[in-house]
């Protein structure tokens, strides 16, 4: 099936999750014009994974794919907008709702209870065939599998990490704020420090020097994981930001940090060539 044949869904209203509000005044709200969007589901594992699309209407294809991982809070309004953001640069943007099995994040409103409840019992095994399924779904509808890109915030940006060494046909991943080392389950036997030497993709990590939950010495750990593999990757670390620092939608918001990453991320894709044309 071709891109524009696509029946997508607009809800009247996707909003911001519930654990979130109220949103702050510097959220950013990108318009859809020029843009194709919408809800959609993607055959995966035996189920119709939700996933939220966005694209350049009228643009030529095969188009650039960036697979957008979600936050703690799901695909919710902030998700949707960087997908419009990318999508103004030419891409195809793809955010699948990687909890859909276990839940639904935006009716949580507490974050502790968010993640006891629900983000600690979703396994990294299935969201990374869900990935799987949402990059081979892209490509039939019109994206190009030879310039396929990922980037993920806080919980995604851990993800991000993981991916680069799980699907050798990922060209760039950029991770914000992810975790990068910790306790080891079932659900999450793994950690990025653990697959630094597996990288097959390069990956540009941001991270804020005020973030408590990942403090300078799991930075650093991963960064001497990354030398010794000799992989391709880069940390760039924010002197005054903290985490969720490009979140615009939220206190922990700091637009220099976030300004500068979104524009060293869209180099990092172009350096990978993953540009669009």
């Amino acid at each position: 099936m071709k891109s524009d044949e696509l029946c997508l869904q607009k809800p009247a209203s996707t909003g911001f999750a519930a654990a979130t509000l109220p949103a702050a005044d510097t959220t950013i709200a990108t318009d859809a014009v020029g843009l194709i969007e919408g809800a959609t589901t993607i055959p995966a594992q035996g189920d119709d994974l939700p996933a939220w699309m966005v694209r350049p209407a009228g643009a030529a294809e095969p188009l650039p794919i960036i697979i957008v991982v979600q936050e703690i809070f799901g695909v919710h309004q902030h998700i949707q907008d960087v997908c419009r953001r990318l999508a103004k640069r030419g891409y195809l943007a793809i955010a699948p709702e990687l909890y859909f099995r276990q839940g639904d994040p935006r009716e949580y409103a507490e974050i502790s209870t968010l993640v006891s409840e629900l983000v600690s019992k979703v396994p990294d095994a299935q969201v990374l065939s869900d990935l799987d399924h949402t990059a081979n779904w892209a490509i039939r509808q019109g994206g190009d599998p030879a310039r396929l890109g990922m980037t993920g915030f806080c919980w995604g940006g851990r993800i991000c990490w993981l991916y680069a060494a799980h699907n050798p046909q990922l060209k760039a991943g950029v991770a914000w704020y992810g975790r990068l080392t910790g306790e080891k389950t079932l659900a999450t036997p793994r950690h990025p420090v653990d697959v630094a030497i597996a990288l097959s993709a390069p990956v540009l990590g941001l991270y804020g020097a005020q973030d408590h939950s990942i403090p300078p010495d799991h930075i650093e750990t991963m960064r001497k994981a990354l030398r010794a593999a000799n992989a391709e990757a880069e940390i760039i670390v924010y002197p005054e930001a903290g985490h969720a620092f490009n979140a615009d939608y939220r206190p922990s918001y700091h637009q220099p940090s976030a300004q500068d990453g979104w524009q060293r991320m869209l180099d990092w894709f172009a350096r990978c060539g993953l540009a669009a044309e």
